[in-house]
């Protein structure tokens, strides 16, 4: 399966073509997120507010990086554990997400939202935070300064390394990945 290069923002079209296992270059925009922010965004949509970030057809990278060393983009940027957003995933899926990547499984409450609003989720390699920093091309915080790292930033990236891990139809590659080394 060769890799494919995706630009951001994408469209469903593009989005529903995307299976487990294949390997995407992204390229465009990603914007960041963990935790904190991810619960910022979902007080504000409960409050009738709305969001600092255009979420349609977005992704949003899992990350929170370490400061960058005199004359770098970023610091050390690998995955966190997607779990962590499971709460908040399905509202901004709801809104138009199109994508989202970390590492880890997902909740069945996520896994429902790809499928009913047409998005998917990627797994980055966890443990490869520096080579992964060099698809970084610009980094700029659009949102939430105040949280350090942890602030949602726009990053500019050129074919940034992800894996499909769940797709539209429901297709998870840890659970295939598990059925095909299980010992029966």
């Amino acid at each position: 399966m060769s890799e494919i290069k995706l630009i951001t923002p994408v469209t469903d079209d593009v989005i529903k073509k995307l299976r487990i296992g294949q390997k995407v270059l992204l390229n465009g925009v990603l914007y960041t997120g963990r935790d904190a922010a991810h619960k910022k965004l979902v007080e504000l949509l409960d409050s009738g507010k709305g969001l600092p970030i255009d979420l349609q057809g977005q992704i949003i990278y899992y990350v929170g990086p370490s400061p960058a060393k005199p004359g770098q983009i970023i610091g050390s940027a690998g995955p966190t554990t997607s779990g962590r957003m499971d709460l908040y995933a399905p509202k901004l899926i709801a809104l138009g997400l199109k994508g989202m990547v970390g590492k880890g499984k997902r909740s069945p409450d996520v896994i429902k939202a790809l499928k009913q609003y047409n998005s998917v989720y990627f797994a980055a390699v966890g443990g490869a935070a520096a080579l992964i920093s060099k698809s970084i091309k610009k980094c700029e915080v659009v949102a939430y300064p105040e949280l350090g790292p942890e602030a949602i930033y726009r990053l500019e990236v050129e074919d940034f390394p992800v894996i499909v891990v769940n797709d539209t139809l429901g297709g998870d590659l840890y659970e295939e990945g598990t059925k095909k080394y299980a010992i029966s």
